[in-house]
């Protein structure tokens, strides 16, 4: 099917929302293996089926010489980001099972987005919970516009930014509540409303967006150290910072 103009389609997946719009769309099967990838990410990673692989897992029915492929890699990857954040991200739990939501949803967004690239698009965006990677632009604009929510109103937005070849992620309490806590010392996290980071991908924006949550106030000045990100924080009395970058992102009306 032709379409050589954009296509945006929506699907329920991971309990949320996957949007998913490619420019000068050509043929929209590219859609069905994009959206068929994400459910299988869903049905081995989620922690609320029994039949994924963390879940049995979890049970101690599969060993860990026995794990697949990406099972191994995920765990790889949530070790290598707890050392780099000092712990603040871990998916180990107080009862000694693991949930790596934290970083699945980052590294299954990268991994469509270099599913499409192969595909031959390269002017597309993918948004999962918030979360964006994006590459290209659209036609007539050189960047795509995202808008940052208010956590404490979510039909409000407090800030738009320009995104092109980048990935933004959002930890915050406007969509789950307060589900983050600090790995350290197991209390919940709620110094900050919410802190959107801006990095190369959002596999790296989502891994250290979640840690910078766990950090509290300090988290923004974790992002300010880390070369090739940006933050924009809004803590709990709605009071925002952000980190010195910041600023070149954002569209001013």
């Amino acid at each position: 099917m032709l379409y050589l103009k954009p296509v945006r389609k929506t699907e329920i997946i991971m309990g949320m929302p996957i949007t998913i719009e490619i420019i000068d769309m050509i043929n929209d099967n590219i859609f069905e293996k994009i959206f068929e990838y994400f459910k299988d990410v869903d049905k081995r990673f989620s922690t609320y089926k029994r039949s994924s692989e963390v879940s049995k897992y979890n049970k101690g029915l599969i060993n860990i010489g026995d794990l697949s492929k990406d099972m191994k890699e995920i765990l790889k990857l949530s070790q290598q980001t707890k050392e780099e954040t000092g712990g603040y991200f871990d998916i180990k739990k107080k009862n000694g099972k693991i949930d790596p939501s934290g970083i699945v949803k980052g590294w299954s967004i990268r991994n469509a987005a270099l599913k499409i690239l192969k595909a031959g698009y390269t002017n597309f965006f993918i948004e999962a919970g918030g979360d964006i990677e994006s590459h290209g632009n659209p036609k007539g604009i050189p960047y795509f516009k995202v808008g940052i929510r208010n956590p404490f109103d979510i039909n409000a937005i407090v800030k738009v930014i320009k995104l092109k070849n980048m990935g933004i992620a959002t930890s915050g309490t406007y969509i789950r509540g307060q589900h983050i806590y600090n790995p350290l010392n197991y209390t919940k996290a709620n110094e900050i409303a919410s802190i959107s980071v801006i990095g190369p991908d959002i596999y790296e924006a989502d891994r250290f967006a979640t840690a910078a949550f766990a950090m509290g106030l300090k988290g923004i000045n974790f992002i300010e150290d880390l070369d090739g990100f940006e933050a924009y924080m809004i803590n709990n009395k709605g009071i925002a910072t952000l980190t010195s970058g910041f600023e070149r992102y954002v569209i001013h009306a």
